[in-house]
């Protein structure tokens, strides 16, 4: 019995020695990874792809600036009509927001109403793209007004190239042109595996928006 219980801590301690040796190979390839890490800029972030959560991710993106005391912004595409707790709880913490108000498209159906609205809020988006007190700016849904054409491509993209050198910036939603992805520095894609809504659950206050 005693030699059963000899081989099996012999075996214990094998497989102790074997996952220490994996975890201090995992080690030194993430500490190799920060060492080769070194410089410091401002990074393009975009979240995209139909899954849900992208805003989402967004917005706590923007609350963990704010945490760290840093200056954040947001300008928000399509949603305006909504009622936003992110907004509700992120002004409060001296967040600026600029609120596209006419909602979504599909359901105003008027595409000259639409396009003056994306201009107005994108002028606002300008301006904090020259602003150097903003550390973080989330541009939430501004792939559709690139897609629907009523923010010329181009015109955003001399933005972000000549937003100042430090400021971070996310920009959210599906479709996201394919030149703002490869100007990007970092591009996440949500895919939905399941929705709720797609069962016929609707969306609901303090879990949905």
């Amino acid at each position: 019995m005693m030699d059963s219980n000899k081989d099996e801590n012999h075996i214990d301690e094998q497989k102790a020695q074997r996952h220490k040796a994996r975890q201090q190979k995992v080690k030194q390839g993430v500490d190799a990874k920060i060492a080769a890490a070194q410089e410091e800029k401002g990074i393009l972030l975009v979240l995209t792809g139909n899954g849900k959560g992208k805003s989402t991710s967004g917005f706590g993106s923007v609350a963990r600036a704010v945490g760290h005391g840093q200056k954040a912004a947001v300008v928000q595409f399509i949603k305006g009509t909504w009622a936003c707790g992110e907004r509700n709880l992120l002004e409060g913490a001296g967040v600026e927001f600029h609120v596209m108000g006419t909602g979504f498209t599909w359901e105003t159906q008027d595409k000259e109403k639409d396009t003056k609205a994306a201009m107005e809020a994108w002028e606002h988006a300008e301006k904090l793209l020259q602003d150097e007190s903003v550390n973080l700016l989330l541009l939430d849904e501004l792939t559709y007004m690139v897609s629907y054409h009523y923010i010329e491509l181009e015109r955003v993209l001399t933005a972000l190239k000549n937003r100042p050198a430090m400021q971070h910036v996310i920009i959210t939603g599906r479709a996201c042109h394919r030149e703002i992805i490869e100007l990007a520095d970092t591009v996440s894609e949500v895919q939905p595996i399941k929705h709720a809504f797609n069962a016929g659950i609707k969306a609901q206050l303090g879990f949905d928006y």
